[in-house]
C-alpha cells in the first residue's frame, strides 16, 4: 500500500485546471484545492471538509440512500429534488388532496407531514483505513478468503472507531479494493414534508424533456429535519424540534454567468470509469438495447393508462417516473458512448497501457490482463444479458412477478429456517400491502403481456384471473397459517406456478454462473486498476462513485451537441411559456405562473436582464445519486440544485468527455421565486440567509 500512496502523491502534483472526477472531500488539499482555485474558487479545502470546525460537508445529507439534500436554514430546512421526494409527495396524495397536481405547502410547523421510513444521513468523519483492512491479505489467498479477512478486519475497525452512541460507521472500498475508508455517520429519521410545487412545475417537460437541454424544470421539494431536545437523531415524535445543523448554505441572489466556478457536493451512486473496452462494448451492444426495449414496452402500457384515468395517474406516477428515467438514460448513454468513440478511445488507452507495461518490463505481472478480460467478458455475456433481462421482467417493471420473486424467498425460508419464517412472513405481508396501495390489475396485466415476450415464449396472461395475489385480501389469506400451510397454498397458486420455474432457473443457473465469472472479472479489475496507476502514473485517477460523499468541480458552460448548434448555458421563464401546451400533462403551465409571467411580477428573483432564470449547465461530473446535490459558487453559497445531465453526456458513468458532458441544475432564484411569489410561502424565505456575493 505504500506504493499506492506514493502514486496518489505523484498524481497530486499535477496542477492544471482540469475538470471531471468525483473527489473524496477529506483529500482535497493539494491538486484539487489548486485546481478549484484555478477555476475561480475562493474556497480552501478546510472550508469544504473539516472535522474540528463547521464546514460545507455538515450541510450535505444523503437523502434516503438514493439522492442528496442540503440544509438551507438554521431550522433544519432541507432542499432536494422534486423527483427525490416524489414518492413521499405521492404517498400523501389522494383524489381529495392531489399534491402531485396542486402542490403542497406547509404554512407552519404543525402542517408539515411526517414520512415513515424516510431518513437523511450526514458524514461526521472520513478516515483512510486501507492498511488495517488489508492486514494479512496475501496474493496466494482465494478471492473468497480475501473477502472474508477484509470483512473481519472491517468489523474490528468499526467496533474500535471513536464515535458517539447515536452515531454509526461504515467502511467502503475505493479503486476496486485497493483503498478503504471509514465513514462515521449520523442518521436522522424524523423528516417531514414542507413544500413541493405542482408536477406541472416540478416535472415540467416530463419524459420529453428528461435528460435533454434546453430544460425548464423546477425540480425541487423541501423537507425539514427534526431532532430530539438535545439536537440528536430520534424517531418521529410530536416533541421533536427542528434540527440545528453545524452548517447551512446561504443562498446567492446574484446567480451565475458563463465561466463561473461551480462545485457539486453530494453522494454519486455508481460509475465504471476504468473498465476495459470490451466491457463498455458489451454494455452498448448487448445489455442496454435489450433493457431499453423491455422498458419501452412497459411504458407504452403505463402512459396510456395514466392519460385515461386520474386515479391510475396518481397510483403510477412514481413508478412511471422511475421506469422512464433509466429507459431514457440508457438511450442517451448509448448515443453518447458512440458519438464520443468511447470504446475506440479506451482501446487506444489500452495500447498505451500495453506499451508502458513492456517498457517497464512488467509483462509477466500485467501482460495478460487484457486478454483475460476478452475471454471472461465473452464467457459472461449470455448470463449478463439474461440476468439483466430477468431483473427487468421479474423485479423492475411487473408487480405480480415482483411479488412472486419475493414469495420464492419466503418459501426458501419456510423450508430451511422455520425460526426465521415469522419475520420473513411479516416482511412479505408488508410488501404485499405496499404493492396493493398503488396497484391496478389491468395495468399490471398489460405490462406482463408487453414485456414477457422479451424474456420467454411461455406467456400465460390467464394467471391474472386465477391468482390470489391480484387481490390484497386473498393474498393475505394465502400467507396465513403454518410455514407448511403457506408453502402448500403458494404452490397451488396459478401465478406462483407460472413464475417459480423461471425464478428457480435464475437462482440455480443464471445468477450462479454470472457471479462465478464476475468474481474473476472483479479480481482482475482490481489488479488492472493497480496496474494502470503503476505503469501510467501521470494519468488522472479518481475513485469510481460508490454512494459516498464526493466533490466535483467545474464551470458554467454551454456546449455544441452537433455541427452548427450551440446551446447557451442558461434557460429562462420565457421558455416555459414557449413550451406551454394547455391541458398537456408534460407541458401544461399553472394559471398563476402564467399571470406572474404576464405581469412580470418577479420580485427580487429576476436576472440583470429582467428575466427569471430557470436552469443552467455546468461541466461538473455527476451521476445518479447527485440528484438534489447543491451547486455551490466560488464563495460557498448555494446557486443551483443539481437534477440531471444532458442526453449526450449520460455516458459519463463510463467515459467523461468535457466537450459534451454537462450537468443540469435548477437556478436557486427560480426555487425562491416559486416558493415566494407562486406559493406565497414567505415564511420559508424568511428562514433562509440570502446574500449578494457579486455586489461586494
Amino acid at each position: 500500500m505504500k506504493f499506492f500512496k506514493i502514486l496518489v502523491f505523484l498524481i497530486s502534483i499535477q496542477l492544471s485546471a482540469q475538470q471531471g472526477g468525483m473527489w473524496i472531500p477529506s483529500l482535497l488539499e493539494g491538486m484539487n484545492e489548486q485546481e478549484m482555485q484555478a477555476l475561480g474558487s475562493k474556497l480552501s479545502a478546510k472550508d469544504i471538509y473539516d472535522v474540528n470546525n463547521s464546514s460545507l460537508k455538515d450541510a450535505i445529507g444523503h437523502f434516503n440512500g438514493g439522492c442528496t439534500s442540503e440544509v438551507i436554514s438554521p431550522q433544519g430546512l432541507l432542499l432536494t429534488n422534486h423527483h427525490c421526494g416524489f414518492s413521499q409527495i405521492q404517498s400523501h396524495s389522494s383524489l381529495e388532496n392531489d399534491y402531485l397536481k396542486d402542490g403542497f405547502w406547509a404554512m407552519n410547523l404543525s402542517e408539515e407531514l411526517p414520512n415513515e421510513g424516510l431518513y437523511v444521513e450526514f458524514i461526521v468523519r472520513i478516515e483512510d483505513v486501507t492498511d488495517a483492512i488489508l492486514n494479512g491479505v496475501t496474493d496466494v489467498m482465494s478471492e473468497k478468503e480475501k473477502q472474508s479477512l477484509t470483512d473481519k478486519n472491517s468489523n474490528a475497525i468499526q467496533k474500535k472507531a471513536k464515535k458517539e452512541a447515536w452515531q454509526d460507521t461504515k467502511v467502503k472500498s475505493f479503486f476496486q479494493g485497493n483503498q478503504y475508508f471509514l465513514f462515521v455517520t449520523e442518521r436522522f429519521e424524523d423528516i417531514r414534508l414542507v413544500g413541493a410545487p405542482p408536477t406541472s412545475i416540478g416535472k415540467f417537460g416530463s419524459d420529453t424533456d428528461n435528460w435533454v437541454w434546453p430544460r425548464h424544470t423546477g425540480d425541487f421539494s423541501m423537507f425539514r429535519i427534526y431532532a430530539d431536545k438535545n439536537n440528536r437523531p430520534a424517531s418521529y415524535s410530536k416533541d421533536n424540534v427542528p434540527y440545528k445543523s453545524k452548517h447551512f448554505l446561504p443562498i446567492s441572489l446574484d446567480g451565475v454567468a458563463e465561466g463561473d466556478f461551480t462545485m457539486v457536493f453530494g453522494f454519486p451512486g455508481s460509475t465504471d470509469e476504468y473498465l476495459p473496452a470490451v466491457a463498455i462494448a458489451q454494455t452498448v451492444e448487448k445489455i442496454n438495447p435489450s433493457n431499453i426495449a423491455i422498458r419501452e414496452a412497459a411504458l407504452k402500457v403505463i402512459d396510456a393508462a395514466m392519460k385515461s384515468d386520474d386515479k391510475i395517474r396518481i397510483q403510477y406516477a412514481s413508478k412511471q417516473a422511475r421506469i422512464a428515467n433509466s429507459w431514457k438514460k440508457w438511450i442517451g448513454e448509448n448515443l453518447g458512448l458512440k458519438k464520443s468513440n468511447a470504446v475506440a478511445k479506451r482501446q487506444n488507452f489500452e495500447s498505451e497501457f500495453t506499451k508502458a507495461v513492456k517498457a517497464k518490463q512488467l509483462e509477466s505481472k500485467y501482460g495478460n490482463l487484457l486478454a483475460k478480460f476478452e475471454k471472461l467478458y465473452a464467457e459472461i455475456e449470455p448470463y449478463a444479458v439474461k440476468r439483466s433481462n430477468f431483473s427487468e421482467a421479474f423485479i423492475r417493471n411487473n408487480e405480480l412477478m415482483q411479488m412472486m420473486f419475493r414469495l420464492t424467498q419466503l418459501e426458501a425460508v419456510a423450508n430451511q429456517n422455520k425460526k426465521g419464517f415469522e419475520k420473513a412472513r411479516n416482511s412479505m405481508i408488508s410488501s404485499v400491502k405496499s404493492v396493493h396501495k398503488n396497484y391496478n390489475v389491468g395495468v399490471d396485466k398489460g405490462i406482463f403481456e408487453a414485456i414477457m415476450p422479451f424474456y420467454t415464449d411461455n406467456i400465460d396472461a390467464s394467471i391474472y384471473d386465477k391468482t390470489s395475489f391480484t387481490n390484497v385480501d386473498k393474498a393475505l389469506e394465502v400467507l396465513e397459517g403454518s410455514a407448511n400451510d403457506v408453502v402448500k397454498k403458494l404452490n397451488a397458486d396459478a401465478a406462483y406456478q407460472y413464475a417459480k420455474p423461471f425464478i428457480v432457473e435464475f437462482y440455480s443457473k443464471i445468477d450462479p454462473e454470472y457471479q462465478r465469472i464476475n468474481t474473476e472479472i472483479n479480481a482482475y479489475q482490481k489488479e488492472y486498476m493497480q496496474a494502470q496507476m503503476e505503469v501510467l502514473p501521470n494519468q488522472r485517477y479518481f475513485p469510481d462513485a460508490n454512494s459516498t460523499l464526493r466533490v466535483t468541480y467545474g464551470q458554467v458552460k454551454g456546449y455544441e451537441p452537433r455541427d452548427a448548434v450551440y446551446y447557451e448555458p442558461v434557460t429562462y421563464l420565457d421558455g416555459v411559456i414557449e413550451k406551454y401546451v394547455p391541458g398537456d400533462y408534460e407541458f401544461d403551465v399553472p394559471q398563476k405562473l402564467q399571470e406572474l409571467y404576464k405581469n412580470k411580477d418577479y420580485g427580487q428573483y429576476a436576472d440583470s436582464n429582467g428575466k427569471v432564470p430557470i436552469c443552467f449547465l455546468g461541466t461538473n461530473h455527476t451521476t445518479g445519486g447527485n440528484s438534489g446535490s447543491p451547486a455551490i459558487d466560488a464563495e460557498g453559497n448555494l446557486v443551483g440544485l443539481n437534477f440531471d445531465r444532458v442526453w449526450e453526456g449520460t455516458m459519463s458513468d463510463y467515459y467523461y468527455d468535457p466537450e459534451i458532458c454537462r450537468n443540469i441544475m435548477v437556478d436557486l432564484r427560480y426555487v425562491l421565486f416559486i416558493v415566494d411569489k407562486y406559493a406565497g410561502a414567505k415564511h420559508l424565505i424568511n428562514e433562509m440567509k440570502l446574500v449578494h456575493p457579486k455586489q461586494k
